[in-house]
């Protein structure tokens, strides 16, 4: 009451929307959104993927037409995963660096269809490994330097493809800086490299491993690579490493139980941060929405808000077609 008599309101900024949006302190824009796409094979071909609703695995030439969807609603760049069937795969990854696979024709047709729209290709071969991890195998243990070596050559091919983003997603030690040697020693300066730095082993990434066809591959569980959920300050130092080997952006994956990640990452190192909205977080959104226990349009926005708000450079995120027609609408 004494705040009041001496004339301190904190809600007359809030009364009306023109006030609101004078004092707002962030402001989301499709700029800050990155759509990721699913490639199958086949022709004029869209798969449902069940466990995420609105969601579909798309055929080359439909990730075509959907690369001149982002470019209309100003979306800046698309993140291409494969969806790879059983027959090809196999213990090494072997399809990762066949310069004719999905991702391959796909950046081929989205560089001829969209020359402007930035393509950010995942490098990892838990796509095309038949037991279904980051990296390759030997007895139980997947191993570090060998894996780094195919994932040079993966990176490679989608380079040569056409991409413009490489981000390996694997979480094997020293990947950033092999691949920055190799793209620079072939003259792919330019390419820039998005590491997924603070990768967690997290349970929300179901509904992907269902959308790339890893879920039934996978043996055992990836926690010997990717970062324990509990863990702050070792995300930290993966970060500090992979931006000392040449990281032109950082990840933090997934995104919204680890906002507390994403701000330290931006407050310490002041590089771009960027967070995945991952398939389980999607999931949530539309399931809750579509059994009516949440407005899915306004909790979509919270949630992609409140990654600008931890520090979040921009947003990978399945709801970016929806997000960029509804601020488009105002």
């Amino acid at each position: 009451m004494a705040d009041i008599l001496r004339g301190r309101r904190m809600r007359r900024n809030r009364r009306t929307e023109w006030s609101r949006r004078l004092v707002r302190e962030h402001t989301l824009t499709v700029d800050d959104l990155i759509w990721p796409m699913f490639v199958t094979e086949g022709t004029a071909t869209r798969e449902p993927v069940p466990s995420m609703p609105g969601v579909d695995r798309l055929s080359v030439d439909e990730i075509g037409a959907a690369a001149e969807e982002a470019v209309a609603l100003g979306i800046p760049a698309i993140a291409l995963f494969p969806y790879t069937k059983a027959d090809k795969r196999d213990p090494l990854g072997s399809e990762a660096a066949n310069p004719d696979n999905l991702v391959c024709r796909a950046c081929r047709e989205i560089a001829r269809r969209t020359p402007g729209l930035g393509i950010m290709t995942d490098v990892a071969l838990d796509p095309y490994t038949s037991h279904g991890h980051d990296g390759l195998m030997v007895g139980d243990e997947i191993v570090n330097d060998a894996t780094i070596s195919a994932l040079v050559a993966q990176a490679m091919v989608q380079v040569e493809a056409g991409c413009h983003i490489i981000a390996p997603s694997d979480m094997m030690d020293g990947r950033i800086g092999a691949i920055r040697a190799a793209l620079d020693a072939a003259g792919h300066e330019n390419v820039q490299i998005m590491a997924y730095a603070a990768k967690f082993a997290s349970a929300f990434y179901g509904p992907f491993r269902d959308a790339v066809g890893a879920s039934s591959a996978l043996k055992g569980d990836k926690r010997t690579y990717q970062l324990d959920p509990l863990n702050a300050l070792e995300a930290l130092r993966e970060v500090e490493l992979d931006i000392a080997e040449a990281a032109d952006m950082v990840m933090v994956k997934p995104g919204m139980p680890y906002l507390d990640i994403v701000w330290r990452v931006k407050e310490r190192f002041g590089v771009p941060t960027f967070a995945y909205m991952v398939s389980g977080e999607y999931a949530m959104i539309e399931a809750a929405a579509r059994n009516g226990w949440i407005d899915g349009e306004k909790a979509m926005l919270e949630a992609v808000g409140g990654f600008k708000r931890a520090g979040a450079d921009g947003i990978l995120t399945y709801h970016a077609p929806r997000i960029a027609r509804r601020l488009a609408a105002g």
